[in-house]
């Protein structure tokens, strides 16, 4: 039984240029591994956004409706909290 499945796709002249781009590089074989691999980073970026949602997310939801009072923070502390976790993500990336 065949494991692949052969589709017809559109890309804008940009996108079909960067696929063409990378196969020319030598970074691909084919056009098809450009896509393949394209759509393993868009599932993995899926996958982590689940699995924010669930481990981070809900159970800061549950937290904050158990006790609206005691689990929230004033918009400026949410801020700064905010500016530091994206400041960190700075650093972290300029390693």
């Amino acid at each position: 039984m065949r494991t692949t499945q052969s589709l017809s796709i559109t890309l804008p002249h940009d996108m079909a240029q960067m696929v063409k781009a990378k196969v020319a590089s030598g970074e691909y074989a084919t056009e098809s591994e450009v896509i393949r691999d394209g759509l393993r980073s868009l599932a993995a970026r899926d996958a982590a956004i689940e699995t924010w949602l669930q481990q981070d997310v809900a159970p800061t939801y549950d937290r904050v409706i158990a006790d609206p009072v005691g689990n929230t923070l004033s918009a400026e502390d949410a801020h700064t909290r905010l500016q530091a976790q994206m400041d960190q993500a700075a650093r972290n990336r300029g390693r």
